[in-house]
């Protein structure tokens, strides 16, 4: 298992073909203000690759954005609706087709209102993870190595998480409902950046 840093774009070819285990580090949680700093991506076959923004970066990044912009690449999220906001708004790609864990958990696992990537991580496959960079300063000019490992951690384990809960949906009889959320969450994403993000625009009021 190696964690792989790069500046700027993603070096061609690194990536076996098949899914991806995607996930981002910004400056904050308004995705229009606070800029993309990292994207994480791994294949599931071992190693995980970060790639770094920097302050005044152009966003070109053509191998990455390739990668992200694959219809035949299924991309696996842990709250893909925030990810999919990130990318969209400033790398200018829709990364899809998706399968986002934290909506399989709610869907699956109803016995419970822990759904975050620590609580999937050590109920379903048994791993730890920490959580203590989650807040971190991500736009700093250089990342510590507890940053890098945290960072690599976040799409570490969805490849197996996915694979848990595609058995769960099928079990329960809500592959096709998951489906369809998966499916619309470019359009909530959208939503999102456009200022609809804490309007449910479906509610009666």
């Amino acid at each position: 298992m190696t964690v792989h840093f790069h500046e700027e774009d993603l070096p061609a070819g690194v990536l076996a073909p098949g899914p991806v285990a995607v996930d981002t580090e910004t400056m904050g949680l308004v995705t229009p203000r606070d800029r993309l700093c990292v994207v994480q991506i791994s294949d599931g076959q071992g190693d995980e690759h970060l790639v770094r923004f920097a302050r005044d970066s152009r966003y070109d990044a053509p191998n990455l954005r390739a990668v992200l912009a694959d219809p035949a690449r299924l991309k696996i999220y842990h709250f893909a609706r925030f990810d999919l906001a990130a990318i969209e708004h400033y790398l200018g790609v829709v990364a899809a087709p998706v399968f986002c864990t934290k909506i399989a958990s709610k869907l699956t696992r109803t016995y419970t209102d822990r759904h975050g990537l620590k609580n999937l991580v050590n109920e379903l496959l048994n791993e730890d993870i920490s959580k203590q960079q989650q807040s971190s300063d991500w736009g700093a000019p250089e990342l510590s190595e507890a940053q890098r490992d945290y960072a690599a951690s976040d799409v570490r384990f969805l490849h197996r998480l996915h694979d848990v809960f595609v058995e769960r949906l099928l079990r329960e009889g809500r592959m096709e409902l998951a489906q369809a959320c998966f499916a619309f969450l470019p359009a909530r994403a959208r939503l999102d950046i456009a200022g609809w993000a804490d309007r449910d625009i479906f509610s009666h009021d």
